[in-house]
């Protein structure tokens, strides 16, 4: 089952987008048997990651839900009529909030940019399995 995009309107108001997310979309969580949210971003949330973590952990567990996180990083010069977020990290610390984040909500975390893939939890278990399967054709 597929919820609803939420824009956060120029801004990266994660809080505000997620509680409409669990607000809207999960007030029938009994009816569906998996429910996950999938965030698309290319930059952090305007909120501390503390206080997300937080918040995302509890509805996770209120909700029987996952939180999978795609982080885009964008490679381009700022010019002068960008807005400013309201809080502002670089791609390295960008991801690593992410995957705090995620670990609060049992999800996995995706950070991809125009030069490929950086970081995939999806293909690091994957590498992992094939490491294992070598592993074991060698004994």
């Amino acid at each position: 089952r597929w919820v609803l995009s939420l824009q956060c309107k120029g801004s990266r108001n994660f809080m505000s987008a997620l509680r409409r997310a669990v607000e809207v979309d999960f007030k029938d969580k009994d009816k569906h048997k998996s429910q996950g949210l999938y965030l698309l971003t290319t930059g952090i949330p305007d909120q501390e990651t503390d206080t997300i973590g937080a918040y995302v952990s509890e509805v996770c567990r209120g909700f029987d839900l996952q939180l999978h996180v795609c982080l885009f990083s964008v490679m381009e010069d700022v010019d002068s009529n960008r807005i400013i977020p309201a809080r502002y990290a670089n791609p390295t610390e960008t991801a690593t909030a992410f995957k705090e984040i995620v670990q609060a909500a049992n999800g996995r975390f995706h950070w991809f940019g125009e030069a490929g893939i950086f970081e995939s939890d999806d293909i690091t278990v994957i590498v992992s399995e094939m490491e294992k399967a070598n592993n074991y054709s060698q004994k």
